[in-house]
């Protein structure tokens, strides 16, 4: 087993992972998207679910009776206090679990591992200013008991991960994980290696995320403020600061010059093969290894664009075993930043070289940069991409930029591809880089 430190393991030893179960809460074109064929509808023609009264955003939509059919037991005095990132995350975990053919309230939910990625608390932000505008003189009782229980829900740091397994009656790992948008990519490899060291035979990553549009809006203000201050800094590699309403995020596109952000959650369900086999479940694919880095710069908010410490990731996750020969497609982790496209197009020329076939694609123009989600949903749509042997476009992307050392298959139409392995991307503001290597459900 090939081990490094700081990072993920990787390797061959250890009992066989598979995906049994997506589920979503998502921006859509008329209703939010829920289920896998949901998805395909959305992704495999390249859709974009961003526009909202002449806003680039992707909103989801979900009703109360949205929520209340997919989970009618849940208590109203507690469902009243949840945050967004709550009600998103449940009703993915919901769909997932339903997909899976696993009851939510007990059986192998009972003692699976609940893993919550999380990158941000903007849904919180209303939770954190009544408890602290709260006058203990002038509260009454019912009215201090309704600021407890949503504090509890909403203020801790694991909250996400604490109410999904207050719903399974999980006895398993439970907790929350903030990396930023690489938040479920790093909980998929927490999973991973709980199933495959025999810790536990289930485990739901569920990735949650929901940003204020008015606190974006107005960083974008205050940046262009600072814009004339910025340029003397732009070489210590930081983003681009780019508008992320005005116009469509298009990745991998010369004309590329805006992220549109987006909200929900993604949910998959990871079990053991041997577990999966004993109940008949349906094989999506496997997770066969992932491995984590970052770039080492002592600035938290800056991005190395040469693209090494991703090479590094994704040697460290193919290991001794697997060979980037064997991997002809790529789910890309672009936003529509060019410098993201950089890195992630100087790593790719050094592991495929100049010239390569592979196929790199992103799905972020379907439903906005959406953060912490961006690694489950990486699993599940390349799980389906393997699956269907089609290969989605990147939506948005028209007319490629030069000198991209991949195919990004532009356009609304799918590539056909018969491959058994694939690597995910992920990437956290201030350098991380996260590699998730999968494989269909026979892959060796």
């Amino acid at each position: 087993m090939n081990r490094a430190s700081g990072n993920q393991e990787s390797g061959s030893d250890g009992r066989n992972v598979v995906v049994t179960g997506v589920g979503f809460c998502l921006p859509g074109r008329t209703e939010p998207v829920f289920t896998a064929d949901d998805m395909w509808n959305v992704v495999s023609n390249g859709q974009s679910c961003l526009k909202r009264d002449e806003v680039y955003y992707g909103s989801v939509g979900l009703t109360q009776e949205m929520f209340d059919e997919r989970l009618p037991d849940i208590p109203r005095f507690f469902s009243q206090h949840y945050t967004a990132a709550h009600r998103f995350g449940l009703v993915s975990l919901a769909e997932a679990t339903a997909d899976a053919g696993l009851p939510l309230y007990g059986g192998a939910l009972s003692e699976a591992a609940i893993l919550v990625g999380r990158g941000g608390v903007d849904a919180n932000v209303d939770t954190y200013r009544s408890l602290l505008n709260a006058d203990p003189g002038n509260t009454t009782a019912a009215e201090a008991m309704e600021l407890f229980v949503a504090a509890q829900q909403a203020v801790t740091p694991s909250d996400v991960a604490l109410v999904q397994g207050a719903l399974t009656r999980s006895h398993g790992p439970c907790y929350t994980v903030a990396s930023g948008c690489a938040s479920s990519a790093v909980q998929i490899g927490n999973a991973w290696r709980l199933i495959a060291q025999g810790e536990v035979d289930v485990a739901v990553v569920t990735g949650v995320d929901v940003f204020n549009i008015d606190l974006i809006q107005n960083l974008e203000r205050l940046l262009g403020v600072a814009q004339q201050s910025y340029d003397s800094v732009r070489t210590t590699g930081m983003p681009e600061l780019l508008p992320s309403f005005r116009s469509l995020m298009r990745p991998y596109d010369r004309r590329a010059d805006c992220i549109n952000h987006g909200e929900g959650s993604a949910t998959v369900i990871m079990e053991s093969r041997e577990h999966a086999a004993r109940r008949g479940a349906h094989v999506y694919g496997q997770v066969l290894s992932t491995a984590m880095t970052r770039d080492g710069l002592a600035n938290p908010l800056a991005c190395d664009e040469t693209g090494a410490e991703l090479v590094t990731a994704v040697r460290r996750c193919l290991g001794d075993r697997w060979h980037l020969d064997d991997v002809p497609y790529v789910h890309g982790g672009s936003d529509g930043d060019v410098v993201v496209t950089t890195f992630e197009a100087n790593a790719v020329r050094e592991l495929y070289g100049p010239d390569s076939t592979v196929l790199v694609t992103s799905q972020e123009g379907c439903f906005g940069h959406n953060g912490a989600p961006a690694g489950c949903l990486g699993v599940a749509m390349t799980l389906m991409m393997l699956e269907r042997g089609e290969v989605c476009p990147t939506a948005n992307c028209e007319q490629p930029a030069e000198g991209l050392p991949f195919d990004p298959v532009p356009g609304i139409r799918t590539r056909a591809l018969d491959f058994d392995y694939a690597l995910s991307f992920n990437y956290t503001l201030g350098g991380v880089k996260n590699a998730i290597l999968l494989g269909s459900p026979e892959a060796v």
